[in-house]
């Protein structure tokens, strides 16, 4: 999906999963935590703190952005994000240590297409496929 700079990383209501509105889905979602829990405390906080509970999640029903059906394009780039929402550091770490490892194989590769090797691989895949 294209989509403008930070939309993986945005919290959205998810009504599908949810059971009013989707916010508290939603904010599961966010942060990589089951709904379960997130529904539990938002209920004891309704208990304590009832007024101002129910003015958040009201605001946050009118605010929130629906989350959309093809903000991923699939299962690997959704955990991606989770993993990054949950840990940006270790996603960074990863992300980096995937790309020394790509530049390991470009360089052997670079260095294969500029040897005398490649040159005569080529002349002989050449002459295989002329007979």
């Amino acid at each position: 999906m294209s989509c403008e700079e930070g939309c993986h990383n945005r919290l959205y209501r998810d009504p599908k999963k949810g059971k009013i509105s989707g916010v508290c889905a939603g904010i599961a979602d966010y942060f990589s935590l089951d709904v379960t829990l997130i529904r539990i405390l938002a209920v004891v906080s309704g208990l304590a703190f009832s007024a101002v509970t129910i003015a958040f999640y009201i605001l946050a029903d009118i605010y929130l952005p629906v989350k959309p059906d093809d903000l991923y394009d699939d299962d690997q780039e959704e955990n991606y994000w989770r993993k990054y929402r949950k840990s940006p550091k270790d996603t960074l770490a990863d992300t980096r240590y995937r790309f020394r490892k790509l530049e390991r194989k470009l360089s052997r590769l670079e260095a294969y297409v500029t040897s005398d090797r490649y040159q005569l691989d080529r002349d002989l895949n050449d002459l295989d496929s002329q007979n």
